[in-house]
């Protein structure tokens, strides 16, 4: 039996959610995670979901979407249109909100998440929060193969910074991330 506490989806947002992890699972199919054993990348998106629900009681249909979909502009060929058409504009700003500009080199990106971090919506601040959990947690536990020890600390050392600066947005799941951070490779 459900808790009260938790909300109970309608219909047409279980349709939703389920449209967006279809369409990340089509976007993302010939995707595969860094880790050594190159898992389906849809775990990721799916883990994020996951990690809101289950470990943040977070249960707002755009935050879900958005973390589902969070990847694919950045990630895959979609456009911010098909994003838009398919789930709306509020899911798509969270989206954009959350996704790097791969024309920029990796440490200017890397610069610009923590920059930017307080600025971001808090729905968006939720999303992230979920992805550098999974990705500590990734790194943690199935790290990519060429990823020497120190490359891992600096990995855990900057997603912090991305944290720190948007920290207020959910206690439960910061305290998930501390503890995630706790592992920190030494």
């Amino acid at each position: 039996m459900q808790r009260a506490a938790e909300a109970q989806f309608g219909h047409a947002e279980l349709a939703l959610l389920l449209k967006a992890l279809a369409f990340a699972a089509a976007k993302h199919r010939d995707q595969r995670r860094k880790d050594a054993g190159a898992s389906p990348y849809i775990n990721h998106p799916i883990a994020l979901a996951d990690v809101l629900v289950n470990e943040g009681r977070v249960h707002e249909v755009t935050v879900l979407a958005a973390a589902l979909l969070h990847d694919t502009l950045e990630d895959t060929e979609t456009n911010p249109a098909e994003i838009e058409a398919g789930f709306g504009a509020a899911i798509l700003r969270v989206v954009q909100e959350v996704s790097d500009d791969k024309s920029l080199d990796k440490a200017e990106r890397k610069r610009l998440q923590i920059e930017h971090a307080a600025e971001l919506s808090r729905e968006a601040k939720l999303v992230k929060l979920a992805d550098k959990i999974c990705n500590l947690r990734d790194v943690a536990e199935s790290p990519p193969a060429n990823w020497s020890l120190e490359r891992k600390r600096e990995y855990y050392d900057w997603a912090k910074q991305v944290i720190d600066a948007l920290r207020g947005v959910h206690r439960e799941l910061e305290a998930v991330f501390d503890r995630a951070y706790a592992n920190r490779p030494a």
